[in-house]
This record gives C-alpha cells, structure tokens and sequence, in this order.
C-alpha cells in the first residue's frame, strides 16, 4: 500500500520507519541531531513549501517533512489497513 504524503509525493507504507509530529518530537536534542544530520547528508525532501507538521523516516533513511499533521497521515494509514481487513 502507499501513503500520500502532500503534493506529489507517495511513499510505500512498507518503506515508512516512523512518521512523526515536528512539534513534540523536535523537543528532544537527539531527533534535533538526527534531522541535522540528515539534511547535512542530503537525505531530507521538503514535500511542501507550507508550514511543516510532521516528518516521516523511511527505511533507506531519507526524511521526508510535509505539511500534514502526523496524525491525518496515521488516519490515511489505518483507513488503508481496515479496508485490507474487510476484503478477507
């Protein structure tokens, strides 16, 4: 399955380490080190040029910012899961 994260961009849910919320997550020194290093290595995409929400962590280790709050994306992921169990 995919997820859509803003824009243009589509990861594949099997992909997605981790999606996360910018406000509280960014609160810890480590995650602040984690995101500056990422982006010093090239690896961070900005989906959107809006105000960012969330930040999403994928397997390959690219960090991808969008302009969707962390919990709208957890809501499109679940909505994802329940149609896959209501086919069985």
């Amino acid at each position: 399955m995919y997820l859509h994260l803003g824009q243009e961009t589509i990861l594949r849910t099997r992909d997605i380490l981790g999606v996360f919320d910018l406000d509280t997550a960014t609160i810890s020194k480590h995650t602040r080190d984690f995101l500056a290093k990422a982006e010093h290595e090239g690896r961070v995409t900005n989906v959107s040029p809006e105000l960012p929400k969330s930040f999403i962590v994928t397997a390959g280790g690219d960090v991808f910012i969008s302009q969707i709050s962390a919990a709208t994306l957890k809501k499109r992921s679940g909505f994802v899961d329940a149609l896959s169990t209501d086919i069985k």
